[in-house]
């Protein structure tokens, strides 16, 4: 999101319905993107970026209101769209200020987060190789029924009902667990996307931290 060179009066009468003013205090910052697609932070938004939405953040970096961009004259027209809008950026303040409170509550620094993934990771890969080894057990038990029931069809016997039956179930099972591990092997790569994700949030709210310092 853009923050613009405004100053919170100006802010005020450009977006009343939007940003209340007890939401904002003195030394508060904001977070926009710019032309280039950086991420940027300071006390003021260039006035050509206030279009484009921001984040206001308290000097614990954490969001406390998201202005949303200035709708299209086509989208104004519509007010259900403007209030679609308005609630999104109040549905995604709330979201961002819940998770910045969470990372701050859990963690220290990037490497506490890392520690977690890489336990969490452990745990997971665990389960998986739990799965695999038990894929290989069933197998093999398949194959012994399979070969059992082979030899006695070869000495012209026939193979009794509950060894056939053995062996579906065996399948039945084999086929339910290499499922789990497909399971077990999205939700690993989801586990780890989601740290990832906080890793580069929690960044962020520590280069909130570090500009306010260096600007003081």
């Amino acid at each position: 999101m853009t923050l613009t060179r405004i100053n919170i009066i100006s802010l005020m009468a450009l977006l009343p319905s939007l940003l209340s003013p007890s939401l904002v205090q003195a030394g508060d910052m904001y977070r926009y993107i710019n032309d280039e697609g950086n991420v940027v932070l300071g006390y003021q938004v260039p006035t050509t970026d206030v279009k484009k939405g921001y984040e206001v953040l308290n000097e614990d970096g954490i969001v406390i209101q998201v202005v949303p961009r200035e709708l299209t004259e086509e989208e104004r027209e519509n007010i259900t769209a403007q209030e679609a809008l308005v609630a999104a950026a109040e549905a995604e303040k709330e979201r961002l200020r819940l998770w910045d409170e969470s990372l701050l509550l859990r963690y220290s620094t990037v490497e506490d987060i890392e520690a977690a993934r890489k336990r969490a990771m452990s745990s997971l890969l665990i389960n998986v190789s739990i799965l695999r080894s038990n894929t290989r057990s069933l197998k093999q038990q398949v194959e012994n029924y399979q070969a059992q029931a082979a030899d006695i069809e070869r000495r012209g016997g026939e193979v009794d009902p509950q060894r056939l039956a053995a062996i579906d179930d065996l399948q039945g099972e084999i086929q339910a667990t290499e499922r789990s591990i497909v399971e077990r092997n999205k939700e690993t790569e989801e586990v780890k996307a989601a740290y990832q994700m906080d890793i580069d949030r929690f960044e962020q709210l520590l280069d909130v931290v570090a500009l306010r310092r260096s600007m003081k």
